[in-house]
């Protein structure tokens, strides 16, 4: 049986909190900065295109590598990066729609466990899914054919268990 030895309360100092501006101000962005930031993202969009097409080449090329060498730990985990990658900069480049499907080929080969076994039919459905997306500019799943590509993903990758 575990002895859990008796704890010390330890209150915080309030004087920190007075030195750094007090609770209202803390997290607060001045809107200047947030507008210069703004402004400087959209001055790099025109650079979206070229970066994003850079990270879906990158996706393909750890898929290839999975089918020219095999399915293994190490290529499997350069292919669930790659995902992770585009989950996090497809909104950034304009296509929240590649955000969410690259979440869900995350989803599908997030578990090490299982990941080896994940059937590689549904990964390339995703990469499939994702340069097509960017091919016809299916930016958001108010497009009928981004909601219907995430209606059929999302379905098999819960029929697979991820």
């Amino acid at each position: 049986m575990t002895q859990y030895k008796s704890g010390q309360m330890i209150q915080p100092n309030p004087a920190l909190r007075a030195k750094v501006g007090g609770a209202p101000r803390m997290g607060a962005l001045d809107p200047a900065i947030i507008a210069k930031a703004e402004a400087a993202l959209k001055g790099l969009s025109d650079n979206f295109a070229g970066w994003l097409n850079d990270e879906i080449a990158k996706l393909e090329a750890a898929r290839q590598e999975v089918r020219a060498q095999g399915v293994d730990a190490e290529r499997m985990e350069r292919l669930y990066l790659r995902a992770h990658d585009l989950k996090g900069l497809g909104a950034t480049y304009g296509f929240p729609l590649i955000t969410r499907i690259a979440g869900l080929l995350c989803r599908l080969i997030d578990d090490k466990s299982k990941r080896l076994g994940a059937p590689m039919s549904l990964i390339d459905a995703h990469i499939d899914a994702i340069k097509a997306a960017v091919r016809d500019s299916i930016k958001g799943e108010d497009h009928p054919v981004g909601l219907a590509l995430v209606k059929e993903l999302e379905g098999r990758v819960r029929e697979y268990g991820a």
